[in-house]
């Protein structure tokens, strides 16, 4: 049975239209949320290429904001869970209740739990047990919920933006390789800059409180995603994407110095889907209708970080894996080399 979304999905969208309504969400959700351009862009370009998100930041930093502002500008529903090691799997999402009629007769009823909304913040995901997480990770992958063998789709646009600290890693699960390979992007979250600290507190502190208007729906942002996988990608550029993720791995021919020496394991296939499909959001959002290789490399870093398994001298060098990516978008030639 299709949602109210699903039968109201728009066939009319352009590029230009897509271009303006991405533009009118970023300009909107800028009257809440201070600076933070790029996160906001890479935050937009998850959603409209129906992945989800990993955000990492100290506490503070506005995630929370960004989501309940996204889902007023667009106009869908909205639902926050903030993990914990006693949080368990229907918590998220649901589990099936006794009710009984005005006759007596009782019987079983599914409550949904709160990963039935559009857009969901899991909160300090790393909180929780492995279990809860595979529960959450499993309705991200698979878009329903299976409950005492029935399965429940869930709503439809739908976009998980989960995030953790950096700092406090003491009582916490992080997430397996596998599982973080599961999120379209990994997103840093940077400190404000003065400038912005102080916008912040005039914006926070003050008699009034901006609001951001709503300027798209459900609908609109299904067709948006469907657009952007109509966006043509030549030979060459998907050939140079995928000499990109062969050269993460340390056992490619032509992999950098450091990756050999510093990286366990590369990217798998999904960074590439990821690196792609990326590449055509933010080539529509340039006004472009084909992907030029300047895209491929412009994502190369939130669609790779967390798919890079580091060697343990790498942990004790302190070595991020955005200095190994620049090496790789450095050394992997544009042009394939001649055979």
């Amino acid at each position: 049975m299709p949602t109210p979304t699903e039968t109201r999905a728009r066939t009319d969208l352009t590029p230009e239209t897509f271009r303006g309504t991405a533009t009118a969400i970023e300009r909107e959700i800028g009257r809440v949320i201070v600076g933070q351009h790029e996160l906001v862009r890479l935050t937009l370009i998850t959603l409209l290429a129906g992945g989800n998100a990993l955000l990492e930041g100290v506490p503070g930093l506005g995630k929370t904001m960004l989501v309940r502002t996204l889902a007023q500008v667009i106009d869908v529903s909205f639902s926050r869970i903030q993990f914990t090691p006693d949080l368990m799997p229907a918590d998220i999402t649901g589990t099936n209740i006794v009710v009984e009629d005005e006759h007596g007769r009782r019987a079983f009823r599914f409550e949904p739990g709160p990963i039935f909304a559009n857009l969901v913040l899991a909160d300090e995901i790393n909180r929780a047990t492995p279990k809860t997480q595979s529960a959450l990770l499993e309705a991200m992958q698979e878009r329903t919920v299976t409950v005492a063998g029935t399965v429940h789709p869930l709503p439809k646009p739908f976009f998980v933006l989960a995030t953790q600290n950096p700092l406090e890693m003491e009582g916490t699960y992080p997430l397996p390789e596998a599982q973080l390979d599961r999120f379209f992007f990994k997103i840093d979250v940077p400190y404000p800059s003065e400038e912005e600290l102080v916008e912040i507190a005039l914006r926070t502190t003050g008699a009034t409180e901006p609001t951001p208007t709503t300027v798209a729906d459900g609908p609109t942002i299904l067709a948006m995603q469907r657009l952007a996988r109509e966006v043509p990608i030549a030979t060459p550029v998907l050939a140079y994407a995928a000499r990109l993720i062969r050269s993460t791995h340390p056992d490619a021919p032509h992999a950098p110095e450091i990756v050999r020496r510093y990286v366990r394991y590369g990217s798998s296939p999904r960074g590439l889907q990821a690196l792609v499909l990326a590449a055509k959001i933010v080539s529509l959002l340039d006004g472009r209708y084909n992907v030029a290789f300047e895209d491929i490399q412009r994502v190369a870093k939130p669609a790779l970080r967390h798919r890079l398994i580091l060697s343990f001298e790498a942990h004790a060098e302190g070595l991020q894996p955005d200095t190994i990516l620049d090496a790789v978008l450095e050394e992997v030639p544009v042009a394939a080399e001649a055979r």
